[in-house]
């Protein structure tokens, strides 16, 4: 339910996006509502499709799921129960924002700038500390999925148990509407001062719109030795944490911002917390 919401609550697409989406579907012979024509696609693909289906392919290439889900979301349910070579086949479109299907005959590059959402049991039986599996279990039904392929995750979060009390409780929420008014500013925030969202800055970018301060270069650095951060993870903490600011409005990014990014790591967490 939250991943279907997701796709309401980002910036609404420009016509250049809208066009080039459309453009995908229509390769493979589907049309577009006109009445939602600028609507972000949302695919649910099941874990049992192969690498062509997703990443795209045949003799005859054809965008894939990632494809379709461009300028949208792709959401990968169960994630443990797909292959690991078709989570594999994503690491580079998740990096380039694009696929190139080779053939014998013909080359054809396809965009895939897609949102990721990724939902997994931290356990085989549902839960990791309900005592039901043993850690070498959980740990062997986690590493079903690469690290490399975590590693480009940059939210990870674990969803607690909601009580009665909160299952049944009527208390409204924020709208989606109001959701995606400050996700826009942020989205506004970021191309008016680098031209792209911070997910897509590379190196020499990221040290000019997201420098930090002595004292959060310090902590970053010893968190990153007790997490064993790779440096695609550094470099990830340090982007979710602008993102954190811009959403705020503030100028620089802070401890505080530091700290919740790295607090989104919840995998690594638990995979370092099983090896123990």
């Amino acid at each position: 339910m939250l991943a279907q919401r997701m796709a309401t609550i980002m910036p609404t697409m420009s016509d250049d996006e809208a066009i080039s989406t459309a453009a995908l579907y229509s390769i493979i012979g589907q049309s577009i509502d006109l009445n939602n024509w600028r609507q972000r696609p949302f695919r649910n693909p099941h874990h049992t499709c192969s690498a062509v289906a997703l990443v795209g392919g045949s003799s005859n290439p054809k965008p894939g799921e990632i494809s379709l889900a461009h300028n949208g979301v792709l959401f990968l349910d169960e994630l443990p129960e797909f292959e690991r070579k078709v989570l594999d086949s994503l690491r580079e479109p998740m990096e380039t924002g694009s696929v190139v299907i080779s053939r014998a005959a013909r080359q054809m590059e396809f965009p895939a700038q897609f949102q990721l959402i990724a939902a997994l049991n931290p356990s085989p039986t549902g839960c990791h500390n309900d005592k039901r599996a043993t850690p070498d279990q959980v740990m062997r039904y986690l590493s079903r999925v690469s690290g490399p392929f975590i590693d480009r995750i940059d939210l990870q979060i674990e969803l607690p148990r909601l009580t009665s009390v909160e299952l049944q409780s009527t208390q409204p929420e924020e709208s989606s509407a109001q959701v995606r008014s400050r996700v826009e500013a942020a989205y506004n925030l970021q191309l008016k001062r680098q031209g792209k969202v911070n997910a897509r800055l590379n190196n020499k970018e990221m040290n000019m719109h997201c420098t930090l301060a002595p004292a959060e270069l310090q902590f970053l650095a010893r968190a990153s030795e007790k997490l064993s951060l790779s440096p695609r993870s550094y470099h990830r903490v340090i982007k979710v944490a602008r993102t954190i600011s811009d959403l705020k409005g503030a100028e620089h990014i802070s401890l505080e911002e530091l700290k919740e990014a790295l607090n989104y790591r919840a995998f690594e967490r638990l995979l370092a917390q099983l090896a123990k």
